[in-house]
């Protein structure tokens, strides 16, 4: 087949020539925006740079219209001339062009459909959160990440940071694929030792620990930043954990770790098969494998808290990616179960992660979960849902685990309005001014009377509902503290396509997607016979965004 080159030449774009199959582009400035098409099949489109492959990546690249844009993040490449190759329709190679701003930054952040209360990225899909620490005044969220198209895909480590939990600046990719594989989850420390080598003139090193995901095998790997993960650099020796053949399987992954002190080594914990591997290691490298606890799957954590804040009375928990955990002692090397398995959260949250480093003067444990919620519309898919403090505390079934949104999310309340021992229409009465409010925090406490169930709904959709009779919490079993107890408290938040809920102060919570309005018009419903509601708080919710 003959080649038809086509000469254009674009002032404004940087293109220098266009072939059918590739383009070349002189990079002048910080974006490169992509066309992309969910009716489009997806191909591999590839970057090169002076004869070098810079990257490569699945797309759905827009033949036609484009249904969203995306963008890649050129800086390192300024000055250099780019050749972008595609192995599909190569129609929309044309529409790529090169801005200091992304396509759509003036809308970004205001879509109908854009969470106003919870870190979503700007473009793409994401799913875990990973190597979450707390360093010089900054919480790192880094995640999984496609910022090519907004379905899975393409695993990179996305990056944002905060000064308190709440409002996010998002940053460059953190981690790319590379020939070991796309980059699955893990975690980050702060060497402050320089146990693995890494620092340099007395700063710290900031070690992820990920895993590389290729069809043959995932193996664990690290890198390093010196400069409070703005750059990082893989460690020249990686993979530093390649135990497809020790299980017999694909599965090892999910790296978390953290320094054990009494031991003086590094702790990690790898889902691995049918359950998760510790290992110890003094240098981030070299690893050995200890013990292996059974009835797990992907993204582990294990961390010790205080029971009822006693820090001289502790127990390690340990649990996987769905919330199920167990609890029981930790001596550096095995975990022995005590307790378990149990939940304290279901719904949309899936792969939990909890800060690593927080002050000892701080001393919470802090956890971000990923939401599994989708925005209509949006070229954005999933989120994170609100950080929580975990703590242990003893209850009449033994010692669980709680969840209550950081004191920081405080920060984002408005003026509430308040109601007491209200009967359900008098309450409705009252929630009648906020039916159409994006964002809203509602805390009640409402009391069964004649009921054997009860709840709010919103809409018609069912925010808590409190089957006393089944012990059933939104279908889900619970068993309040007082066994005779006829009431219950949701502390609800409602943002623009979720909405997650804590029960009693924390002892269990779930989250949802919220669904769409359709042809309801009965807006928040306190329902059952006879109830009272005991107490009723409602809080206009501000944005994170500028």
């Amino acid at each position: 087949m003959r080649k038809i080159i086509f000469i254009i030449s674009f002032a404004i774009t940087g293109f220098t020539a266009l072939l059918a199959e590739d383009i070349s582009i002189k990079i002048t400035k910080k974006y490169l925006n992509i066309p992309v098409s969910q009716q489009d099949k997806r191909n591999v489109m590839r970057f090169e740079t002076e004869g070098v492959q810079e990257r490569a990546f699945q797309i759905r690249l827009a033949s036609g219209t484009p249904e969203y844009w995306v963008f890649c993040d050129m800086t390192s490449l300024i000055g250099k001339t780019l050749k972008i190759s595609y192995d599909g329709n190569s129609q929309g190679l044309g529409k790529i062009y090169q801005d200091n701003a992304i396509a759509g930054q003036d809308s970004i952040y205001r879509e109908i459909n854009r969470p106003k209360f919870h870190f979503t990225p700007r473009r793409g899909w994401n799913n875990d959160p990973n190597g979450l620490v707390f360093y010089e005044g900054e919480y790192h969220l880094f995640y999984q990440h496609n910022p090519y198209e907004k379905e899975w895909e393409n695993m990179h480590w996305g990056h944002a940071v905060s000064k308190d939990l709440v409002h996010w600046e998002e940053l460059p990719e953190a981690l790319y694929p590379d020939k070991l594989g796309t980059m699955f989850s893990g975690s980050a420390v702060i060497d402050y030792n320089n146990t693995a080598g890494f620092n340099r003139s007395g700063v710290p090193a900031m070690v992820a620990i990920y895993t590389a995901d290729s069809p043959e095998k995932q193996v664990q790997c690290i890198a390093y930043s010196l400069d409070k993960g703005r750059s990082w650099t893989k460690y020249a020796g990686n993979p530093v954990i390649d135990s497809k053949s020790k299980w017999n399987s694909k599965d090892t992954r999910d790296p978390k770790v953290f320094w054990y002190n009494p031991g003086n080594h590094w702790v990690l914990v790898l889902n691995e098969r049918d359950g998760h591997s510790i290992y110890t290691s003094k240098n981030l490298k070299d690893w050995n494998f200890e013990s292996h606890v059974t009835g797990f799957w992907e993204c582990p954590d294990l961390f010790e808290l205080p029971i009822d804040g006693d820090k001289k009375n502790t127990r390690w928990v340990m649990y996987g990616a769905s919330g199920t955990y167990m609890i029981g002692k930790f001596d550096g090397k095995v975990f022995t179960p005590e307790s378990g398995k149990y939940y304290y959260t279901t719904g949309s949250i899936y792969a939990s992660q909890t800060y690593t480093n927080i002050p000892d003067s701080d001393g919470r444990r802090i956890q971000i979960g990923w939401g599994r919620i989708q925005h209509p519309g949006m070229s954005i898919n999933g989120m994170m849902l609100l950080p929580t403090e975990l703590t242990l505390r003893k209850t009449k079934d033994g010692v669980r685990m709680f969840s209550t949104p950081v004191k920081e999310v405080e920060m984002l309340l408005g003026t509430p309005v308040r109601g007491e021992k209200l009967t359900a229409e008098k309450a409705n009465e009252l929630l009648k001014q906020f039916y159409s409010s994006d964002c809203l925090r509602i805390k009640t406490t409402f009391k069964l009377s004649h009921a054997t169930d009860a709840g709010l709904n919103l809409f018609g959709q069912q925010l808590v509902r409190y089957d006393m009779n089944f012990n059933r919490v939104n279908d889900v079993f619970y068993s309040p503290e007082d066994m005779t107890s006829m009431e219950l408290t949701a502390d609800i938040y409602i943002d623009k396509t979720s909405i997650e809920v804590f029960i009693d102060g924390g002892a269990y919570s779930y989250s949802m997607q919220r669904e769409p309005r359709l042809d309801n018009n009965e807006g928040f419903n306190f329902w059952g016979h006879n109830i009272e509601v005991k107490s009723l708080e409602v809080y206009p919710v501000k944005s994170i965004w500028k």
